[in-house]
């Protein structure tokens, strides 16, 4: 059995990642003419036009769609054929990385974490992604985000995880709101309107089944996908934000005039964890990405 030119698998993965003749050629440093030349040679290895004209743009075929996963992970397992599995030179990596998080995560750790980064690898770049609602297993398995940042990991039993730091939820208030004034009590803390923060729009969590055991109920009267877009409905308002307590910092530095107190409810502590996909594990640089990002969250707690 004849063995197919391997190149193909790079060509291909590179047209179904950009969808686009041009945008692969670039890629792969060829000419428009060279890559359609090798669509050409894929078309007929594989027996599929693999991407067809919609309008002005290209896209894939359902035979395309089937095989992008697989021809993803045979690039990089090829990838690793000759990489060093032990060791990684640092001073010569050129490599962007992408991490999916929260926007208070990266006002926190952001600026030490490429700082951190760039000590040792100063040709690395650093790509934050914001969270959204799709799938945390799809996000990892195309390949394209190198580390999911989060407590609120919605992952299936193949993904990696690692704990990178535990942290409780605290309450946050304009300076002079009248909670204030008095004793904070279950029943003090549920009168007043609050913010909840869910990238999917969720108004409940475990505070409200805390609070269901002293018969009370809040109203959450406003729903972010972000901490730092709700910190900033609290000056001019009577609502309440529980937040992580580790990003207090982030507060004091935006000079906004809240004030922290704590929640009279027992909270259990957030595990906010780093997770990625199997295909990363053996990675030498990214092994020493989860390294950095793990130091980085020890040495700011």
């Amino acid at each position: 059995m004849q063995i197919p030119d391997m190149n193909l698998l790079v060509a291909l993965d590179a047209l179904l990642d950009e969808g686009s003749v041009v945008g692969a050629a670039r890629r792969m440093n060829l000419s428009p003419a060279a890559m359609s030349r090798t669509l050409g040679r894929i078309r007929e290895a594989i027996g599929d036009p693999i991407l067809v004209r919609a309008g002005r743009g290209l896209v894939p075929t359902p035979r395309a769609l089937a095989l992008h996963e697989q021809v993803r992970a045979l690039v990089e397992q090829a990838g690793l054929v000759f990489r060093s599995r032990e060791e990684v030179d640092l001073a010569t990596l050129d490599r962007a990385f992408n991490i999916r998080t929260n926007d208070l995560f990266i006002a926190l750790y952001g600026a030490q974490l490429l700082q951190m980064m760039h000590e040792q690898a100063p040709h690395t770049v650093l790509r934050f992604v914001p969270e959204s609602g799709g799938d945390d297993d799809a996000v990892l398995r195309d390949g394209g985000t190198d580390l999911i940042v989060s407590s609120t990991i919605d992952l299936g039993p193949e993904i990696k995880m690692q704990s990178l730091f535990n942290t409780i939820y605290v309450g946050l208030a304009r300076h002079d709101h009248p909670i204030f004034e008095a004793e904070i009590t279950p029943e003090r803390f549920a009168a007043y309107p609050q913010i909840s923060v869910s990238r999917r729009g969720r108004a409940n969590g475990p505070i409200d089944v805390e609070l269901a055991n002293y018969k009370v109920q809040r109203r959450v009267a406003l729903i972010t996908p972000s901490f730092h877009s709700a910190m900033f409905s609290l000056p001019d308002s009577d609502l309440l934000l529980p937040m992580p307590a580790n990003i207090l910092s982030s507060v004091t530095k935006l000079g906004l005039p809240l004030r922290s107190f704590h929640i009279p409810l027992p909270m259990e502590r957030v595990t906010v964890m780093q997770a990625w996909h199997p295909r990363f594990d053996n990675d030498p640089a990214h092994r020493w990405l989860r390294q950095i990002l793990k130091a980085c969250c020890s040495e700011q707690r």
